[in-house]
């Protein structure tokens, strides 16, 4: 089973979104600032990503700039500032049961497919 990590304001993710429409497989849909994530969530989606929670991170928003860009944060701190600030998080994110994409560029949830 897919499952997207969605934020309907964000182009990227409804274009995310509409690729696994087209896609005709079955999948769910988790509007993640609506349904916030747990640090097991959150930890285990990055450790399916193959990344670091840092690579998450939309450094770009202003609560980043403001609040922890300059802060030398361990990699749980990270998880937990993007469970309470799920704003944070990459998006879209689409996952399977072993294996987990960041879809930016969107092309890149074609490997789950």
């Amino acid at each position: 089973m897919l499952r997207i990590y969605h934020n309907a304001r964000c182009k990227k993710s409804r274009e995310g979104l509409e690729i696994l429409k087209n896609s005709g497989k079955e999948f769910e849909i988790k509007e993640y600032l609506k349904e916030p994530l747990s640090e097991n969530e959150l930890a285990d989606l990055i450790k399916k990503l193959d990344i670091t929670p840092i690579q998450l991170v939309r450094k770009n928003e202003k609560i980043w700039k403001e609040d922890y860009k300059d802060k030398d944060l361990s990699d749980k701190e990270l998880i937990t500032v993007m469970v309470k600030n799920p704003k944070l998080i990459e998006r879209p994110v689409v996952e399977t049961e072993r294996k987990a994409v960041i879809g930016r560029p969107p092309s890149n949830i074609d490997k789950l497919l």
